[in-house]
């Protein structure tokens, strides 16, 4: 018998922060701090930063460090939490990782939350001298080290080329049993380290029906692993731009199509996209509610002001009144 989907909980809603731009443009680091501040103010539950450290050649997308800009926000803000959506985790060493991400919890009074992926930008990889090829065994180690190094007094493990001998941590996370960690990814090889090794699963631009699919697959590979699928967390990125269809359709597509990019092994897609008037931007995204997702990271038209405010004061309303 297939798995069902989760019993459903009450849907957040989470905002993408702009620390990626299209070049000639530059991510303005002091304006980002001030967003995460007023993403908070709006009431939005959660801020997520993008994570690359280079990206792409002709166009190139200059891109601010993902955990510095969060530490920023989390020293300004007290309530919004704040995540990786996702962190290329291969590209950093875990051990320095499981420190950074721990004192971000303490910074941030236990607001963080962990997003991460294997990566797929090889020209970063070598440039970083990682092995592009061995990134999702790197990934599975640096999950056990990190994970080891929040929840475990004294770590010993030979983890080529990591080698700890009564490796020692502390301060802990402020969350318990660690901070939340969320994989991102799409091939069942990925799903099932969703399922067995994190909090839960974290996609982009998938529509209401693929998510719905892929989730289930997450939940019975949860299942077979003899885990509790209603304790995993559900998280989809959705691009988001209120106004007439008619003035805002060309504009968007022709956003999506130019800064995003849509993996051919996943089922992402600019079809995705949630575009009309406040009541049928509701609408589209019910569909979204009635999977039982638990969190929907909005990505808003250019992240302008008006469509975050558009989203914050005529959708969010009418989203928590459903």
């Amino acid at each position: 018998m297939a798995p069902q989907l989760a019993p459903k909980r009450e849907t957040v809603y989470g905002v993408a922060m702009r620390n990626f731009t299209r070049y000639p443009e530059m991510p303005d680091a002091k304006g980002l701090i001030e967003y995460g501040v007023r993403m908070e103010e709006l009431g939005f539950e959660s801020l997520w930063a993008w994570d690359h450290t280079l990206l792409g050649v002709d166009p190139n997308f200059p891109i601010h460090d993902a955990l510095l800009m969060l530490t920023a926000v989390a020293a300004r803000t007290s309530t919004i939490k704040i995540g990786t959506g996702i962190l290329v985790m291969p590209l950093r060493n875990p051990v320095l990782l499981a420190k950074e991400l721990a004192t971000i919890d303490h910074i941030s009074d236990g607001r963080m939350i962990l997003g991460a992926a294997v990566g797929w930008y090889r020209r970063e990889f070598d440039s970083l001298g990682v092995d592009f090829t061995k990134r999702g065994k790197i990934m599975e180690q640096s999950l056990e080290i990190v994970t080891r190094l929040w929840t475990e007094e004294k770590v010993v493990g030979d983890y080529d080329p990591y080698n700890l001998r009564g490796a020692v941590m502390y301060p802990k996370p402020v969350q318990k049993p660690r901070i939340p960690i969320l994989i991102g990814g799409y091939v069942d090889a990925v799903l099932k380290r969703a399922a067995t090794k994190g909090d839960g699963w974290l996609t982009y631009y998938y529509t209401a029906e693929a998510f719905a699919r892929t989730w289930t697959k997450v939940r019975g590979f949860a299942e077979e692993a003899g885990r509790n699928p209603d304790e995993l967390i559900s998280t989809n990125q959705l691009p988001i731009c209120v106004g007439p269809r008619d003035k805002i359709e060309g504009p968007m597509k022709h956003w999506l199509q130019t800064e995003w990019d849509y993996a051919s092994w996943s089922e992402s897609t600019m079809d995705s996209a949630i575009m009309g008037t406040p009541e049928e931007c509701v609408e589209q995204l019910q569909a979204h509610l009635d999977t039982g997702i638990d969190r929907i990271i909005f990505v808003p038209y250019r992240y302008e002001a008006e469509q975050i405010d558009a989203i914050a004061n005529d959708i969010l309303p009418k989203l928590k009144a459903r």
